[in-house]
């Protein structure tokens, strides 16, 4: 056996997708985006495979059934912007997609609305390469 001497992994992640998802979006790029873990298509299928991990909603809110669905489209589109694949025009329509997930899954209106305001003010930066994760590497 060759065994590693370091181990490469990532932290800030509270969810991992034990399932494929798929969802008809609004966002359609020019082109088919592909990743070891999220596609989106032409069309506007967004798969995202097993084993995908993220955060969760973000901000001060409460993780609750009806933020989830819509917390995991938004994070795997905010992580395309942040690799430079998904264009960062497409910020508001990933942040209105948000909302119509969370809407659809029975968040009442007054909540989504803030939570639209919230990404519109301070949701940028989540988009900017700069904000990537960085890899870490254990043991030093």
């Amino acid at each position: 056996m060759n065994e590693n001497k370091h181990i490469k992994y990532q932290k800030g992640f509270k969810y991992q997708l034990i399932a494929a998802a798929q969802f008809q979006l609004k966002i359609q790029p020019q082109s088919d985006i592909e990743t070891r873990f999220i596609n989106l298509s032409s069309d506007g299928v967004l798969t995202i495979r097993s084993g995908y991990a993220w955060d969760g909603p973000s901000g001060p809110t409460i993780d609750t059934r009806n933020f989830m669905r819509g917390s995991l489209i938004h994070d795997a589109l905010y992580q395309l912007m942040r690799l430079e694949l998904l264009p960062l025009e497409f910020k508001e329509p990933s942040d209105k997609e948000l909302i119509r997930y969370c809407k659809k899954d029975g968040m009442s209106s007054l909540r989504a609305w803030w939570v639209y305001k919230g990404l519109h003010r301070f949701g940028t930066s989540a988009t900017l390469p700069e904000n990537k994760k960085d890899t870490l590497i254990a043991p030093i």
